[in-house]
């Protein structure tokens, strides 16, 4: 088969999108991100990335991915639910829901390799690259950009009648393509995340000091969890789920259907004597090709006993 208009090749791109069992897709003109880039450099400049010294890298292809990939075109934008049909047991310490299956990383980057030789196949000779916050994208801008969603008080992106609870990954191509367009915010009055932050992280209307995020602390930060935060992280040993569970918009959730984001089982019964308790054995079997890998033994038990 081959396709031969931008808009022949958008509709097929976004067919495609739903064939891989991506939740919606949007597509941009790559270019430079004029409106972000103030905001990046006083995010940073006010130190709200902590230790994440990986976020001052690569200030320019940030904004502009026509640095980041050779004649790039478009930006395709995609959504992947995550949302679980279970949750853990209530007398647990807490983990993030996007954590309850195997490694987010691998599970999408198998499907954009699959969509991008699709898109080879069909299309012809195009080139481009595959992201998933794994390089210096602005992937909620993108998505935003495309008619995905709005970016609300919490940071996050926000679609109506969907939520918040997906990831966000992109296809950077050197194709011309069809170009969606902004949508509106839909945010209005409501500061329930605002509110809700266990560690006042929500400084202000969308913009979080990343540095006080209990995800930051949990994860990204690899010294010891500073004193003055004890009793403030609400049970969470990994992530945080607080400004998207509060949502009004994530009562839309539906749960997803990708089976390697099924939980092991154990996860979703462990008691907090369970966590621990919990030997390195335990955690490697349990938590095998999961994100929390990421935190390591090490780092789990540091936050394991910070919650006690």
């Amino acid at each position: 088969m081959t396709i031969n208009s931008k808009e022949t090749y958008s509709e097929f791109i976004k067919s495609e999108a739903k064939r891989l069992g991506f939740l919606s897709c949007g597509i941009s003109k790559a270019g430079f991100l004029e409106e972000e880039a103030p905001r990046l450099e006083k995010w940073l400049n006010n130190n709200h990335h902590g230790q994440m010294g990986y976020m001052e890298n690569y200030f320019d292809k940030r904004l502009d991915p026509t640095l980041l990939v050779d004649d790039a075109k478009s930006v395709v934008s995609l959504l992947l639910n995550y949302y679980p049909t279970e949750t853990q047991t209530e007398e647990s310490f807490k983990i993030s829901k996007y954590a309850y299956g195997q490694d987010y990383h691998f599970v999408i980057k198998e499907k954009l390799k699959e969509f991008l030789h699709s898109i080879q196949e069909n299309i012809g000779e195009v080139s481009g690259r595959a992201f998933v916050d794994s390089a210096p994208v602005l992937d909620r801008a993108w998505a935003a950009k495309s008619g995905l969603g709005w970016i609300g008080k919490s940071g996050n992106l926000l679609t109506q009648k969907v939520g918040s609870f997906y990831f966000i990954a992109e296809l950077i191509l050197d194709l011309e393509l069809e170009y969606d367009h902004a949508t509106t915010d839909h945010c209005g009055s409501c500061t329930a995340c605002i509110d809700a932050c266990p560690t006042q992280a929500i400084v202000a209307p969308h913009v979080v000091d990343g540095s006080k995020c209990i995800s930051y602390y949990t994860i990204e930060l690899k010294e010891n969890i500073p004193f003055e935060m004890k009793g403030k992280f609400d049970e969470w040993m990994f992530g945080c789920d607080t400004c998207q569970d509060v949502c009004p918009w994530n009562r839309f959730s539906k749960p997803h259907s990708e089976p390697l984001f099924n939980p092991n089982p154990e996860l979703l019964s462990f008691s907090k004597k369970d966590w621990i308790e919990i030997t390195e054995e335990t955690f490697r079997l349990v938590f095998k090709n999961s994100p929390i890998k990421r935190t390591k033994f090490d780092g789990l038990k540091r936050n394991i006993i910070f919650l006690e």
